[in-house]
């Protein structure tokens, strides 16, 4: 059978192609491996030239079975040519044709021997734009797994994933979606192990406008995964340069949402609410502590923001948040 599937994909016409490389995705992966190894990337990589986009599904579909659970397959794919190919489908009519392709650029980006020629090779560009494309959730979702991938390698985060645009590309997907959606919760964990990674994306992320916004509203609206990102976001913009930040960050309302993530918020989240608001008081002094707070507090303490209007507003929150840091404090040693 594997013969047959060979011989087909090598020297049979388009519709036998595109049969045989349906059927090579119903062999077991030892069938696969002995396809592979007869040479069968070569013909199927030729597939993804055609006009035809079921041959190309086709071709992509065959691809994405032989690389599953074989890291040398990942790689073959890789140094038999597949990339080019790959990112002009990027541009492909067919939807399912460009949902396919950043399937497969998601399977073979998970190999570690791929990333810098996967980076290197304008990957990244392309994946940024097509964040904000009118796409499926699926293929957001998709391309966020590939940049995430990428992102692991160090050394293509600061040439590469920062000089792409994909810092700009995933805070305007956060700031456009709904705060509470997985897509949202994907796209600022990505972005803050970016920013937790380089301080090159740190500025550029922070030097964005509009993104100390979009992350306090992530805090008031998010997911439960969405905000603990979004806080640990806010506070190393915060620890990079205090007297930069600090007086931004209050000024977009982060105490209601910041204060009830302190009381309410997962155990990452509650520790890194109470570090923020300790860097977001009026003093030099973060060594005070107190009794632990309480809901009653954090509940008196947003109804007064919320009751103060205009240059009142901030008065009380600076006011605010020296009194909830002097009852947090406490936590943080314990």
């Amino acid at each position: 059978m594997e013969k047959e599937v060979a011989e087909n994909l090598w020297n049979g016409n388009t519709e036998t192609q595109i049969q045989a490389a349906v059927e090579l995705r119903k062999f077991s992966r030892k069938q696969r491996h002995s396809l592979v190894e007869s040479g069968v990337m070569v013909p199927l990589i030729s597939m993804l030239h055609s006009q035809n986009y079921e041959a190309i599904e086709a071709a992509l579909g065959a691809l994405l079975s032989i690389a599953f659970g074989s890291e040398r397959n990942k790689s073959r794919i890789i140094k038999s040519g597949a990339l080019p190919v790959l990112l002009n489908l990027f541009n492909c009519q067919s939807q399912k044709v460009v949902e396919l392709t950043i399937a497969t650029l998601l399977t073979i980006s998970s190999c570690n021997s791929n990333k810098v020629a996967i980076a290197s090779s304008g990957a990244i560009q392309l994946l940024a734009q097509f964040l904000n494309s009118n796409s499926t959730t699926q293929s957001q979702l998709d391309t966020l797994a590939t940049l995430h991938n990428l992102s692991t390698c160090q050394e293509i985060i600061t040439p590469f994933i920062v000089s792409s645009g994909v810092i700009l590309s995933l805070l305007e997907l956060i700031h456009m979606s709904e705060k509470s959606s997985t897509l949202v919760e994907k796209a600022i964990g990505l972005l803050e192990h970016i920013v937790s990674s380089s301080k090159s994306a740190l500025c550029e992320a922070a030097s964005i406008g509009g993104a100390v916004r979009t992350l306090v509203e992530t805090i008031e609206d998010g997911s439960s995964q969405s905000k603990e990102h979004a806080v640990g976001t806010l506070l190393l913009f915060c620890q990079s340069c205090r007297e930069k930040y600090r007086g931004m960050i209050l000024r977009e309302g982060v105490m209601p949402g910041l204060l009830q993530l302190s009381v309410d918020g997962t155990w990452r989240a509650k520790n890194m609410a109470k570090k923020l608001l300790l860097l977001l008081r009026d003093c030099s002094n973060y060594s005070s502590t107190s009794k632990q707070t309480n809901h009653e507090v954090v509940e008196r303490i947003m109804e007064e923001i919320d009751d103060a209007e205009g240059e009142e507003l901030a008065e009380t929150t600076l006011r605010l948040v020296e009194e909830m840091v002097a009852k947090l404090s406490t936590n943080l040693s314990s």
